[in-house]
């Protein structure tokens, strides 16, 4: 019994009747629409980088124009993070102009 009832075996949730086996040719047919399907991500992939590259400029600033810059304003939390045996240490940063909501956990190295 499974939570007060009848368990259903597994026989119950197969269709009366011939069983049709299926074999390579199956297997053939979906081997060959994964292999279009990664086709026709890869030439998306590119189409998409291709189109990105073209429109994609460099800025450059001057001395005395106006940016936002973030700037780190306070940390507000620290956590390790262990992986293996390694031991990361992780920072909450909390930035200039910018709510305490919207802080960010980073890593000490980065900061």
């Amino acid at each position: 019994m499974l939570y007060g009832r009848k368990c259903r075996a597994s026989i119950c949730w197969d269709q009366v009747g011939e069983r049709v086996i299926e074999g390579p040719e199956m297997i053939e047919v979906t081997n060959e629409k994964v292999i279009v399907a990664k086709e026709k991500l890869k030439e998306s992939r590119t189409r998409q980088k291709s189109y990105a590259d073209k429109h994609r400029r460099s800025i450059e600033f001057q001395p005395g124009d106006r940016v936002f810059l973030e700037e780190p304003e306070a940390i507000l939390d620290r956590h390790d993070r262990v992986i293996k045996n390694k031991t990361i240490p992780f920072v909450k940063i909390l930035w200039r102009n910018h709510p305490e909501r919207e802080a960010t956990w980073e890593t000490e190295e980065s900061i």
